[in-house]
């Protein structure tokens, strides 16, 4: 108890006295690099992060899984670069002490390392030949298609529930938005394209002026500004800032009840999902708390109801995905024993309109709210985290104070706003309603 009482006196200390504002230097090189830098000499680590502003979304239909195939080809850049030898990039990597990764997602394609200190040079090494030695020829587009293949009968076909967040949700919801296409994308489009198809999407998106290059940790300003001109300052652009449409899509006017079958599983799953606000958006924020307060840990609501009280689910959660033009926010309950999807769907549907119709507790709001902020907190206080921040903030909001303006706008957050924004997204005629059931 006493433990207890410990760990919660350090974590509201830290809100109450989180102000502490992370400083950073923002600028764009001459071929339209836009670079953040954030010194911190607290550790000896250096992180580095390159954000494309391409995803899934940017896609032409019947072409899908280029921005994933290109992040495969391009972390292993080894195979790319005239500088390493064929399979030496991550013995570099790994010799000096380092890591790195990459990920795609819909409006978005990042590349990161991270290393000590004294391997800044490598590491902005490393990022610029990324960029400026992309050799696409046929060898490579055939040896990173089987890798991906392979990842996508891994993650995704032969892993139970994988498939929802990655693709069968969006293609319900999304009608006329292109974040109805896979991120990883399918066999057939991948061995449909040409040489040339490739060439063509690596030459429009994969640019200097298309990208943000952040660098935080152990370095010193002028240094890294110097060493970043060195390595980046010469590359130069294939095609001009590409253009994005803007795509309105429609909103869920009337429910949508699909069933979904996976050979995989054993449990089926009931899922309620939502078309919501974009990231910027503040009610995005707020439903952040909601799930906190329906799904968050076990002594959220509708745990408590139905994991303990009824014992009628084995597990609920929630999920929310607030990308650049919408967002997608989902509640899973997975059965227990005999229990059908229609009880669960009634519990569900319960606790959310005990949201809409009531105000929540002072004591379960100030719950919540040290929850998310502590949350919030741990996300920018390590370098990873940090430098993934500003990426994001700057590419995807156009905001890159954000990260250090964002935990206002959840202290902002009030009992009212929750009880409204509950009452503008999460209404029955506004949501896919999914079973997911065993195929026999």
């Amino acid at each position: 108890m006493k433990k207890l009482f410990y760990t919660i006196s350090f974590c509201l200390t830290i809100l109450s006295g989180y102000s502490q504002n992370i400083e950073y230097t923002e600028y764009k090189l001459d071929n339209g690099l836009h670079v953040i830098l954030h010194q911190d000499n607290s550790a000896p680590v250096i992180a580095t992060e390159v954000m494309y502003h391409v995803g899934s979304k940017d896609e032409v239909k019947g072409k899908s899984g280029f921005s994933h195939f290109f992040e495969h080809m391009c972390a292993s850049s080894s195979a790319n670069s005239p500088n390493i030898a064929k399979r030496e990039w991550k013995q570099i990597i790994s010799s000096k002490g380092g890591v790195a990764n990459a990920s795609t997602w819909k409006d978005r394609t990042n590349y990161f390392n991270f290393f000590p200190s004294n391997n800044l040079e490598l590491a902005i090494w490393l990022q610029s030949e990324r960029m400026l030695h992309a050799i696409i020829d046929q060898d490579q587009v055939d040896t990173q298609n089987e890798v991906v293949k392979e990842e996508k009968r891994d993650r995704i076909d032969n892993a139970p529930y994988a498939k929802l967040n990655y693709r069968e949700i969006d293609k319900y919801m999304f009608t006329n938005h292109p974040y109805s296409q896979s991120v990883i994308g399918s066999f057939e489009d991948l061995d449909s394209a040409s040489l040339e198809e490739f060439q063509d999407f690596y030459k429009k998106w994969y640019n200097p002026n298309n990208a943000v290059l952040v660098i935080a940790g152990d370095l010193e300003i002028d240094k890294t500004k110097k060493l970043i001109e060195n390595y980046f300052g010469d590359i130069e652009n294939n095609n001009a800032k590409p253009s994005k449409p803007n795509v309105i899509q429609e909103p869920i006017t009337e429910m949508i009840k699909v069933t979904e079958y996976d050979a995989n599983i054993e449990i089926p799953a009931k899922i309620f999902s939502y078309i919501t606000p974009r990231n910027s958006d503040k009610d995005s924020y707020v439903l952040n708390f909601i799930s906190q307060v329906l799904t968050g840990g076990k002594s959220s609501r509708l745990y408590k109801k139905m994991v303990d009280q009824d014992k009628t689910a084995l597990q609920v959660f929630s999920y929310g995905r607030y990308d650049q033009d919408y967002g997608t926010f989902s509640f899973f309950a997975l059965p227990l024993g005999d229990t059908s999807l229609e009880v669960l769907s009634k519990e569900m549907d319960s606790q959310i309109k005990k949201l809409q119709d009531e105000l929540i507790s002072e004591r379960e709001f100030e719950k919540i709210k040290n929850q998310v902020e502590t949350s919030f907190v741990q996300k920018n206080t390590s370098i990873l985290g940090i430098t993934s921040s500003l990426a994001s903030y700057y590419l995807l909001y156009d905001n890159t104070s954000l990260i250090n303006d964002e935990i206002e706008i959840y202290r902002s957050i009030t009992r009212e706003d929750i009880k409204e924004v509950a009452n503008k997204y999460l209404n029955p005629n506004q949501r896919l309603d999914m079973d997911y059931v065993k195929k026999q």
